[in-house]
């Protein structure tokens, strides 16, 4: 049993996972924006090969440094725990480095020592980071071993523009005593002090650290990095009060949020808000100019791109096309991240392609002069726009004698008059005014109109038909498109070990 418990705290199960599989892509687009994922190992002190991984825009421009956050995994987790921070921390122009600690992941080690050794580690990407041109102020967010990690790194570097600790512990020796109670193991008290002091021995032989030495209560009064502590109120692994010790004996600016879960359950969204609210004042990160990409829904290929980067093509190939900045290069818009789903975002665009009104699809540019309706195509249908706007911009006045009413504009008017008239005055050019003579006209035109009317309607409804279809057709079209690419989507899930009492 004894040995159970040295491997319980030094060698928890690894996890073996594919790089290419569980991680982002090499590339892939987040928010409508292109990333790129760059793989680099580190030797830390010991000797040891890191693997380590940062999430950059692909394009940055010159003279341009962006904020880095160091995602800081638990004993049992690696580099791909980042990904939830890369969904978080990328669309605010918060760069994302990852690491696989000594002893975890794909890296170099045969023990984990619970934030001991991992601080070195941390010092060597964070060193690394330092000599990067291109990254400006750097933050620091752990969970669990990675939380009491970013603690004892802090203490040795006031420079972090802030960190965020989840699930953190006071200190090794109080947790190992408290699991003894949490996992029911029956024997008697001072055994278990014996059998502690025993392990220590070990671990100090074996990993090269004293569990004794590793409290955190005694550098949290000296620290002053801006910091926001999370806990889970049903954590029974890592329980509540740990966090709230760390919280009250913290020097600096701090903030604590609690919520529902235990040590491993996903976080809420809230709490992913907080985060990135806290990094955003925090770490101040520059604005970046909007990326343009062109766009063309015929050339798409299931399994080129990502996903998000489908949906964000679907929806950005409804727009209409009198939309803000319409041109063959657009501007990608940002997929909003309050938990809208896509289906919604496709649903509105394809409201934006229904017709409101029937009066008002006639009178933009389906009638002409003498409110018929002409043979439509889709090449003058441009033109007959443009014409009709220009028209309303015109100012055209009914001409009245003495004994004729004034119709108003002639724009409202549908006959042609037989009348004009020419100015007296040089400046004055000669109008042809489309107007009704009198009301007694206007009742003779009507009755002429009635075979006209008839087959106008004819038109209109075969036309309302023909639009119909196509909408049907243009929706058949994207749902068979939405369910290949979610039949073709990959999973990025990290291994789990199964059977053994694992942390985070």
């Amino acid at each position: 049993m004894i040995e159970q418990f040295v491997n319980f705290v030094i060698r928890p199960p690894r996890s073996e996972y594919n790089p290419d599989q569980y991680l982002w892509e090499k590339e892939f687009i987040l928010a409508g924006r292109k990333y790129k994922r760059l793989d680099l190992e580190l030797t830390n002190a010991r000797g040891y090969i890191l693997k380590c991984s940062h999430y950059v825009p692909a394009f940055i421009p010159e003279n341009t440094a962006l904020p880095c956050v160091v995602y800081c995994h638990g004993n049992s987790g690696c580099r791909a725990d980042a990904n939830e921070a890369a969904v978080i921390l990328l669309p605010s122009n918060i760069t994302v480095f990852t690491l696989d600690f000594s002893g975890s992941g794909l890296s170099g080690g045969d023990y984990v020592s619970l934030g001991w050794h991992e601080k070195e580690d941390l010092k060597c990407a964070v060193s690394c980071l330092r000599d990067n041109k291109q990254v400006s102020t750097i933050g620091l967010w752990g969970r669990s071993m990675g939380a009491v990690t970013c603690l004892l790194y802090g203490a040795e570097d006031p420079s972090i523009g802030g960190m965020i600790l989840d699930s953190a512990f006071t200190n090794l020796y109080d947790l190992m005593m408290e699991l003894v109670d949490v996992y029911k193991i029956r024997v008697p008290k001072f055994t278990v002090k014996m059998a502690v002091q025993y392990m220590r021995r070990i671990i100090q032989k074996r990993a090269k650290f004293d569990i004794m030495d590793l409290n955190v209560l005694r550098l949290a009064p000296k620290m002053f990095i801006p910091v926001l502590f999370g806990h889970g109120l049903n954590d029974m692994f890592i329980q509540p009060h740990h966090c709230d010790r760390i919280h009250q004996a913290y020097g600096g600016d701090k903030n604590i949020i609690k919520f529902d879960g235990d040590h491993n359950s996903p976080r809420p969204q809230s709490y992913y808000d907080s985060v990135s609210i806290f990094f955003y004042k925090s770490l101040h990160p520059p604005l970046l100019p909007a990326a343009r990409s062109k766009l063309h829904m015929g050339a798409f290929k299931v399994g080129n791109i990502t996903n998000e980067n489908f949906f964000f093509e679907i929806i950005n190939g409804l727009r209409p096309a009198n939309t803000a900045g319409c041109s063959s290069s657009t501007d990608a818009p940002n997929i909003p991240h309050d938990g809208t789903s896509v289906i919604e975002l496709l649903s509105d665009s394809m409201n934006q392609l229904s017709i409101k009104n029937e009066n008002h699809l006639l009178q933009d540019f389906l009638l002409d002069e003498n409110h018929s309706l002409p043979e439509i195509d889709s090449d003058s249908v441009g033109s007959r726009l443009q014409d009709k706007r220009s028209r309303r911009n015109e100012e055209s006045f009914s001409f009245t004698s003495s004994n004729r009413e004034s119709w108003g504009r002639c724009s409202s008017l549908g006959a042609a008059s037989d009348e004009s008239f020419s100015g007296d005055n040089n400046d004055k050019q000669n109008l042809t005014v489309k107007a009704l003579a009198t009301p007694v006209r206007q009742n003779q035109r009507q009755s002429q109109r009635k075979p006209i009317e008839k087959a106008k309607q004819k038109k209109i409804q075969a036309l309302w038909k023909k639009i119909k279809r196509e909408k049907v057709e243009m929706g058949d079209s994207l749902s068979s498109r939405l369910k290949m690419c979610l039949g073709q989507s990959p999973q990025h899930k990290r291994n789990r070990s199964s059977g053994t009492i694992t942390t985070s």
